[in-house]
């Protein structure tokens, strides 16, 4: 049972993802999911969210959107596939 869903929209992050990750994969609370949305980015931040979720499969979800949607839509895309209980959203540059 997923207690905490984290979103985070992710936009040509390539600089502060890995960051953001990491942290997030710290978490002691063991019952979350972190969705990671590509939010139509042209860096390397897509190669980069699908490598986290290879590395983190039961922990990572990656979902990509066809077309820039902005942070809000984003979110709100992610929102229909969270499992927790609660959400919770982060920036990736948190």
């Amino acid at each position: 049972m997923v207690k905490v869903s984290i979103i985070v929209p992710v936009h040509n992050s390539e600089s502060y993802l890995h960051k953001c990750v990491e942290s997030l994969i710290a978490q002691t609370l063991p019952e979350i999911e972190i969705i990671l949305v590509d939010d139509c980015s042209t860096d390397s931040s897509p190669e980069m969210i699908r490598r986290y979720c290879g590395l983190f499969p039961e922990k990572i979800r990656g979902l990509y959107l066809p077309e820039n949607i902005r942070q809000g839509g984003a979110r709100n895309r992610a929102m229909d596939i969270a499992q927790g209980e609660y959400l919770a959203f982060v920036d990736s540059d948190d």
